[in-house]
């Protein structure tokens, strides 16, 4: 079959004959042989599926970050508000009893549950959005807001002072508590104004200690002392959820407490709640008791979002002196009010997401900064790789738009599906998050990932060109524009970075605290780039000279290095940067977390008794130190009660100093065996000192005192009175903190001038401790042994979900930098791989070795990776002491703690291992991908590498 001529103006065959086409009739357009975007996919299809697993990935990341961020918020809001205490977070709305200018059958008939009842209907409806009540856990009543005393002589008495009892007549008792003997309370007949005995239930914590039984009849007393109402006890119950709302908004209904009143000597009285049937709600109306009603809300935070919290905070001060106690007062009367914890837990939550928000920011904005780069340069590899190709078609009549268009269309194909890909992932990966923020994440990376390659192109191809230039640094000089380009972004990075500084970094969302890595990094780059190749051509000169080419070859080839080595250098300082930040951070974030919980407990375990108030048993210490697991024991004393003795031979300014409420003021007494405590101080590095400074000098004990006690008691001799015995001290050194009381203002003696030196507490080390031993242990020395181990404390400081949240983001920031540097690293080494191979090929056919080929590869590797491990080393450096000012660790650290000791000097630190880890890391790839593409080199040979227009 003979084929039929081309005309080469229109790509179609010619008519038979060489006839033209009829005159007036339309040219059909031809079809073309192949379509671009098919054609250039099915020519590489291994850089399109890298290129597209490159795009999900980082899509991925951009789009599953802010919800994360997300999720871990909306969790430590739900988890601060529902592990407060319930007292601390209820809606308390409450009203006094009618007044007595209401007739008294109205007034009886304002405290009975069907009135309560439909006004709490009435709340829970009117609640404002985003407040909700959780309705199971909510109740409403009557309640006793003076205390009435129980004058029955059978109530226990502690210091001769009768009980106090609460009466509360609360809803739905039936359905929050089990009735462990008798019958629930009930309002026998119309319970009335004049009712004088009502029925009670109590529970079984209150029955036990009060001496309560079904049947008992407590008599009741107003403040006058006559009899204002006898309870008879039908029922005990046991709560079923003692932790809910319900029981636990006024604690003294499920169980009892002793209060301490203010006298000297402090006396204790017993206080205890009795619940009452709600009929029998007005018969506290003849009671001196202040009755009042009642409606406890329990706030609901299922559904609750972080981006709540805001409006939450604002309708809850509304509840409590705005708009919305209006609202409450119209339902619940015009004396009503509204108090409640909820906008100090809300507070907190809030101060606590700020600071590790700003934190949190800084690997967000590194991370977000280095994928853009990379991103960018491989735009940039393709580019190089396909240079000749698009040069050509500039050269041939193509179009800056039509070339620019058919790139985009070519790299959309890949970019766009594989950014769904990764948001759709993202979606699935996190739960309860807004969609938008992620949505925005995806399609900036989609944005990005499709503009690189037809921007990078059409930037390099305004003008034809007739054939490649040298692209390296001795040729591809920086023009005026380029200068003045870079001189423009050194000064506002070096501006920034200043203020920065100047300010420091307190401001909450200011993004200049977001971008100190990239900003650091960016004026590395570009001062590094420009006179790194200068050192190089100069270790050249002399190199030239030695006996062997390697060392010269190498030397002038990564002085000529291309002169688009400022993407690459950039990517790898930021993520460098990036993954130091983050190491920091996470290593002094577990540095202080060890801090606080050594100074919650003092050593590695504390065994001693309730209250460290009385000795240990005999045993007790032989029993710890045979414990697996403990190294060490060390027996001390501890009065908390110790005061200054009166002590009329003090004259001078030693007379003024303890003077008045001061002298009343309780110390903190320590007796210890000063070899094993010296020890002990020194091992744990808090307040170390020499053993001798404790030496008895006749009579007078020398002591260890921390600054406040010094300065209390001076340098002169003074007599301490303690349970232990009264002794004569005089102080001689001066620490902050010690083992024994590590949080509190301390006086430290030998215990063997105590008259009373039995221990009271034991200080246990050891590596591995066995929680369940030491425990054992002290119950078989004593049963009321207190046992606390540093590494539960340490343990129960990582449970907040801010915490968790915040340190999995870094982790995963450190990951991602890691994994970015790699990625910038491989594509800046493929971006020269088809030189280099040709040089290796042409230098094998004048001897070369294989041995010789390695070592020219890695040689002329390594200055640049050096460049970036060091510039990654010194630009991490310096973002951290950047940043430490600002940066409050005791909040990433301790938040799921708050009442443990405050930890000083949680700043910022240098972490030398997430320095240099990393850079080592980078060094090493370079090393490993030079040698690996010399090692392909040589199996594909000389005679590939050489032919001439093949550009495979």
């Amino acid at each position: 079959m003979t084929r039929r001529p081309v005309d080469v103006r229109t790509g179609r065959a010619e008519r038979p004959g060489g006839t033209e086409r009829r005159p007036g009739r339309p040219e059909r357009p031809g079809r073309p042989v192949a379509p671009w975007v098919r054609t250039r996919l099915r020519t590489a299809p291994g850089a399109a599926v890298a290129f597209g697993v490159l795009v999900l990935i980082t899509a991925f990341l951009m789009a599953v970050l802010p919800r994360a961020v997300d999720a871990y918020e909306s969790e430590g809001l739900r988890r601060d508000i529902g592990g407060a205490p319930p007292g601390a977070t209820v809606l308390g709305l409450s009203a006094p009893q009618p007044g007595l200018e209401i007739p008294r059958s109205a007034r009886e008939e304002a405290m009975r549950p069907a009135a309560l009842s439909a006004v709490h209907r009435k709340v829970l409806a009117s609640l404002p959005a985003p407040v909700r009540a959780d309705a199971a856990e909510s109740a409403y009543g009557v309640r006793t807001s003076e205390a009435l005393t129980g004058t029955d002589t059978w109530l226990p008495r502690p210091d001769g002072i009768g009980p106090r009892f609460t009466l509360a007549a609360q809803s739905e008792l039936a359905a929050h508590a089990g009735v462990r003997g008798g019958r629930l309370p009930a309002a026998g007949g119309r319970v009335t104004a004049e009712t004088k005995e009502v029925e009670a239930a109590a529970t079984t914590a209150t029955a036990r200690v009060m001496r309560l039984r079904v049947g008992s009849v407590i008599r009741l007393s107003g403040p006058t002392g006559s009899t204002a109402l006898s309870v008879r006890i039908t029922g005990i119950v046991e709560p079923r959820r003692p932790q809910g709302s319900y029981w636990s908004a006024e604690p003294v209904l499920r169980t009892p407490g002793l209060a301490v009143l203010p006298s000297a000597p402090p006396q204790y009285r017993w206080e205890a709640g009795l619940l009452l049937a709600p009929g029998a709600a007005p018969a506290l109306l003849g009671t001196q008791a202040m009755p009042e009603r009642y409606w406890r809300l329990a706030p609901d935070t299922t559904g609750l979002a972080a981006q709540d919290t805001p409006a939450l905070l604002r309708e809850v001060t509304s509840l409590e002196s705005g708009p919305g106690l209006l609202r409450m007062r119209e339902i619940a009367g015009g004396t009503a009010v509204l108090s409640t914890g909820l906008e100090t837990v809300l507070g907190s939550h809030l101060a606590a997401r700020a600071a590790i928000t700003r934190i949190v920011t800084v690997a967000a904005f590194g991370i977000g900064a280095v994928a853009a780069v990379v991103l960018a340069m491989a735009g940039a590899l393709v580019a190089a790789r396909r240079a000749g190709e698009l040069a050509l078609l500039r050269s041939r009549g193509g179009s800056l738009r039509g070339i620019g268009g058919r790139l985009l269309a070519e790299t959309a194909v890949i970019a766009l599906p594989a950014a769904g890909a990764g948001l759709l992932l993202a979606l699935l990966a996190v739960d309860e998050a807004r969609l938008l923020p992620a949505v925005w994440g995806a399609s900036g990376v989609a944005l990005l990932a499709c503009a690189a390659l037809p921007v990078r192109a059409v930037l390099l191809h305004r003008r034809p060109r007739a054939h490649d230039d040298r692209d390296d640094l001795v040729r591809a000089r920086p023009g005026r524009r380029r200068t003045v380009a870079e001189l423009t972004l050194l000064a506002l990075a070096v501006a920034s970075v200043v203020a920065l500084r100047r300010r420091g970094a307190s401001g909450s969302g200011d993004l200049l605290v977001s971008a100190a890595p990239v900003l650091v990094s960016l004026i590395a780059a570009l001062v590094l780039v420009r006179l790194y190749p200068l050192p190089l051509r100069w270790a050249a000169r002399p190199a030239a000279r030695l006996r062997g080419a390697i060392g010269f070859l190498s030397l002038a080839r990564a002085g000529r290095s291309s002169a688009t080595g400022a993407l690459p250098l950039l990517a790898l300082l930021i993520a460098l940067t990036t993954a130091a930040f983050g190491g920091s951070v996470l290593a002094g974030v577990a540095d202080a977390r060890d801090r606080a919980a050594l100074l919650a407990v003092g050593a590695d375990a504390r065994v001693s008794t309730e209250g460290e108030a009385t000795a240990l048993p005999a045993n007790a210490e032989r029993a710890v130190r045979n414990t697996a697991g403990v190294e060490e024991v060390t027996a001390v004393r501890i009065e908390w009660t110790a005061e200054l003795a009166p002590d009329a031979n003090r004259t001078g300014a030693d007379a003024g100093a303890g003077a008045g409420a001061d002298a009343r003021k309780p110390l903190t007494l320590i007796g210890v065996e000063p070899g094993s405590y010296s020890r002990l101080a020194r091992q744990l590095d808090l307040g170390a000192f020499p053993a001798g400074v404790l030496k008895d000098t006749g009579g007078v004990l020398n002591a260890v005192a921390s600054p406040g006690v010094a300065a209390r008691l001076g340098t002169a001799p003074r007599r301490i009175a303690s349970p232990a015995g009264e002794i004569t001290v005089r102080i001689t050194a001066v620490r902050p903190r010690t083992p024994a009381a590590p949080r509190s203002e301390f006086l430290l003696v030998d215990r063997a001038g105590l008259e009373h030196a039995g221990p009271t507490t034991l200080l246990a080390t050891g590596e591995a401790l066995d929680a369940r031993a030491l425990r054992a242990a002290a119950l078989g020395a004593g049963p009321e042994l207190d046992v606390r181990l540093r590494s539960e404390e340490r343990a129960a400081l990582t449970g907040s979900p801010l915490q968790s949240g915040a340190e999995r983001i870094y982790a995963a920031a450190v990951a991602a930098g890691a994994a970015y540097a790699v990625i910038a690293l491989v594509l800046s080494l493929l971006q020269s791989a088809p030189e280099r191979s040709t040089l290796l090929a042409r230098l094998r056919t004048m001897g070369l070795t294989r041995r010789q080929g390695r070592q020219l590869l890695g040689l002329e590797a390594l200055p640049q990776a050096l460049l970036a491990a060091g510039g990654g080393i010194l630009v991490g450096w310096a973002t951290i002491r950047l940043l430490a000012p600002g940066i409050d660790l005791a909040r990433l650290a301790v938040a799921a703690a708050p009442a443990l000791a405050p930890v000083q000097d949680v700043s910022l630190r240098t972490d030398m291992w997430s320095l240099a880890l990393p850079a080592a890391g980078v060094v090493a790839l370079a090393g490993a991908v030079a040698a690996g593409q010399a090692w392909w080199a040589g199996r594909r040979g000389s005679i590939t590498e050489l032919r001439a227009g093949d550009t495979r």
